[in-house]
């Protein structure tokens, strides 16, 4: 297999204040390792501030503000959680059609603990397998989503992982659906 599956590829990860850091930092990482270039989309401008642990965590420089990015400008989408975080992007019209954008263009997406969340704020998950946070059950089940129980469900090029628990098997399993998404996009 490709040493760099991703190189050439563009992903967005969508963060506020209160990300869950590790939940950012160890797809980051391994999504680097692969080739792709990562760019971080927040409603915050310039530093966004990760939570770790029990307390705020680092900063991280903000490429562009999601009120200025559009879907079709990134190969795929990086979720992290982070209740903080989750909330503030709930509240933006531009999550909601930045998301939206993702799922209707079949692009892959990958969700963990918190932030799969955000995929209920879309109508467009209904019969999709997935879990989260069980604080997210709810929300994705009343936007017709398919629960699971398993910690990490991949449903074609969606991603999704229930918590921190969950993250080296998150990792692994965004890294190959991202590649293999890559590897069809390059055949046809």
């Amino acid at each position: 297999m490709d040493h760099q599956p991703l190189a050439g590829k563009t992903i967005a990860i969508l963060v506020a204040n209160g990300f869950e850091e590790t939940e950012m930092t160890e797809p980051q990482r391994a999504l680097l390792k692969a080739g792709a270039t990562l760019r971080l989309i927040s409603p915050e401008q310039g530093l966004v501030n990760g939570w770790h642990g029990k307390a705020w965590g680092h900063y991280f420089p903000v490429d562009k503000q999601v009120g200025e990015v559009l879907a079709a400008d990134y190969d795929m989408l990086l979720l992290p959680g982070g209740e903080r975080s989750v909330a503030k992007l709930a509240q933006s019209p531009h999550t909601k059609r930045i998301v939206g954008s993702f799922v209707d263009g079949g692009k892959p997406i990958a969700a963990i603990d918190d932030g799969v969340e955000l995929l209920a704020l879309v109508d467009r998950i209904k019969g999709r397998a997935l879990t989260g946070a069980e604080g997210s059950r709810n929300a994705l089940e009343a936007a017709g989503a398919t629960w699971s129980e398993e910690q990490v469900v991949v449903d074609k090029a969606l991603v999704t992982a229930n918590g921190p628990d969950a993250l080296p098997a998150f990792v692994e399993q965004a890294v190959k659906v991202f590649a293999e998404a890559a590897q069809v996009k390059k055949a046809a």
